[in-house]
């Protein structure tokens, strides 16, 4: 009998705030589009809806998250955030520190719950994902993994510094807005990339992001983080375990960070210098 012809995968990005009282970003990639995005998901129940509402029934999904999803310790940081950390400094692309104290901090309620390690008993329990440390080039199962936006855009657009378009103390609109303009132009280039990304125009052209302030600058960011995690899964699923490094472990925590060619040649050459 022939081969059936395997299901194109779903590939969901979430920019997942660390408090479920925080809007979330997410996106969809499907058969190389932009075909769903929002910034204003509350609470699990609302980003299990989405992935719901854009995941085939029976299809392959990738989802790719950017928060902490797993965090064995209390106090200090994760081997995966030092790891990445020491390789990314340079490119101030580097983690933070992350444990439960924090997270429960951050939840405002001094839970011992991380977030991320809730969400993903969700997706195994209901739409029967399987957390992973590594992409398999082309699966057709189903994965969550855990991924990092600021190091992947400096690899994908061979960028000296990460881009700055975050609410720092120091950082005015102006500077945001420019480096958020900047972001745009760069994902609006994956329409000749591989794999290409199509359909971004009213996202990423349609938007002025001059008009936008406060929470409405805030959602818009998270958006656009969403779409990197989301071609983060993408482009690994496309081309495998060679276009990628692992810090850290699944049982400590790991973070997937895509290498380019080019940006593999780029760290041999830092490696080097060390």
């Amino acid at each position: 009998m022939p081969k059936k012809n395997p299901k194109p995968p779903t590939f969901i990005g979430i920019d997942l705030a660390w408090s479920d009282r925080n809007p979330s970003g997410v996106a969809v990639i499907f058969e190389d589009r932009l075909t769903a995005y929002a910034g204003n998901l509350v609470g699990d129940d609302e980003i299990l809806g989405f992935v719901r509402t854009h995941l085939d029934d029976k299809g392959p999904a990738i989802i790719t998250v950017d928060a902490p999803l797993r965090v064995p310790n209390d106090h200090g940081s994760r081997p995966c955030d030092r790891d990445l950390s020491r390789v990314w400094r340079g490119y101030e692309a580097g983690a933070l520190p992350v444990n439960r104290h924090i997270l429960g901090r951050t939840a405002g309620d001094g839970s011992a719950v991380v977030r991320g390690e809730r969400l993903v008993e969700q997706l195994v329990q209901r739409f029967r994902f399987s957390e992973v440390a590594v992409i398999p080039k082309r699966t057709q199962d189903r994965f969550v993994c855990e991924v990092f936006p600021h190091p992947a855009l400096v690899s994908f657009f061979g960028l000296d510094k990460s881009l700055k378009y975050k609410a720092r103390r120091g950082r005015d609109y102006e500077s945001r807005w420019a480096e958020l303009e900047r972001y745009q132009a760069l994902l609006r280039t994956l329409r000749q990339a591989d794999p290409v990304l199509k359909r971004t125009k009213a996202l990423l052209t349609g938007t002025d992001v001059r008009s936008l302030r406060g929470a409405a600058l805030k959602e818009h960011e998270d958006i656009l983080d969403a779409v990197t995690c989301a071609y983060i899964g993408a482009y690994l699923w496309r081309h495998g375990p060679r276009r990628a490094t692992t810090y850290g472990s699944l049982p400590e925590g790991s973070i997937l960070v895509p290498i380019t060619p080019e940006m593999k040649g780029r760290l041999k050459v830092q490696a080097e210098k060390a």
